[in-house]
Order: C-alpha cells, then structure tokens, then sequence
C-alpha cells in the first residue's frame, strides 16, 4: 500500500470547480493508474493555509497529469503505508482524522416490512452516533469527549452530468484505541461508509508517538 499527498492550487478554476463536483477529482485519481479503472480511496485535506489530495492505493500512482491539472507546481510525495499497518495493534492509541458520508436507515411508516431508506445524518448527536457504530464494527473505541467533529459540507453536483446526487461530508477528528487490529487495518485500507468515489471514507491516523499515515 501506498499513501501519497498531492498540493492542490485552490485559485485555480479548475480546482475551484472540481471543489464543488467531486466527480472530477474521482476521474484525475483513476487516471494515475495503469490498467482497469477501480475505486481507490482520496481525501481532501486543508491543514493551515494549504490544500491536499490525499490517496491510498496498493500501486504507487503517477500523479504528474493531476497536479498539472490542479497543483501549485510542488511535487508530490508518495511513501510506503504498511510500515504504518504493522505498528497497529491492541490497545494502541491514534489520532485520526476520517471525512464520511453518515448515513441511518429510515423505515417506512406505513410499510414496516419495506427495507429502510438511507438518510444523511445532519443532526451532529446522529453523526456522533454513527461514529460510534463504525467503531463497534471496524476494531476501534472511541469515548464521549474524545473526538468532536470540525466540519460539514453538503455536495450538490449531477453524476455522469445527468443524475443529481446531494451528498454529506462529516469530518470527525479525535482520539481511538484500536480493540481489534485486523479489523481496524481493514477499515484504513479499505474505507468506512459510503461516497467513497468522492472522496469520503478515507481514515488516517497518527500514532500517540509521532508516526502517522
């Protein structure tokens, strides 16, 4: 696996409008791989005055075509992941940081039968909620207090420029304990919820020790 970081110009125009249709994001990652297209996790990331793409993916990208696309002219950097993989075990503890689409099934009222609706969770004790269950199923604890979360964003942009898709974006940072490192290792390789093809699910940690991913 590897993680790569790529600094995006946000003054740029096409920047500016793939920050409003992620779609377009999407289309530049899959076009950094050789071979069959196939959904690679990516997130963006604002730390400080700067803007990132992140992406985890098994193969090392080429990531020349998204940064003349929509970089600053800096390079990008790319770094092995499973360094990070093996350090996770029981008990650790992590910062994290995970940009999600939460979602809750909603029944029909009139049809208790009928499988539940999917519905955003825009209220935060739902979000919250969310995080809570993720955990109990990915290998991971989080405690009342121990993360909050730092920004939430409705996308509203036509797939395919066809379908309307009215998407929600949470990000959540705090602190976890792993419970079950397997599951946990699966969740960071392979995302949480769903939007993940526009850049939701991807969970990064940085070790209570310094190393991070």
């Amino acid at each position: 696996m590897y993680l790569s970081r790529a600094e995006l110009d946000p003054t740029r125009r096409e920047t500016m409008v793939a920050l409003i249709s992620p779609q377009k994001f999407h289309g530049a990652v899959e076009n950094a791989f050789a071979g069959a297209r196939r959904r690679r996790l990516w997130r963006l990331d604002q730390l400080g005055e700067k803007l990132y793409l992140l992406l985890l993916s098994e193969e090392r990208p080429d990531l020349t075509a998204l940064c003349a696309q929509f970089g600053t002219g800096a390079p990008p950097e790319t770094r092995p992941y499973d360094p990070l993989l093996e350090r996770v075990t029981a008990g650790s503890c992590w910062q994290f940081r995970l940009t999600a689409n939460p979602t809750r099934s909603k029944k029909d009222s009139a049809d208790h039968t009928a499988r539940g609706t999917l519905k955003p969770c825009y209220l935060e004790v739902e979000q919250e909620e969310w995080l809570w269950a993720q955990a109990a199923k990915h290998g991971f604890a989080v405690s009342e207090g121990s993360f909050a979360v730092t920004r939430k964003q409705t996308y509203h942009f036509k797939k395919n420029g066809t379908r309307p898709v009215t998407l929600l974006a949470v990000t959540y940072e705090g602190i976890l304990q792993v419970t079950d490192p397997e599951a946990f290792k699966a969740l960071l390789c392979e995302g949480v919820g769903r939007g993940k093809a526009y850049g939701l699910g991807l969970m990064t940690i940085i070790h209570r020790g310094g190393d991070h991913g």
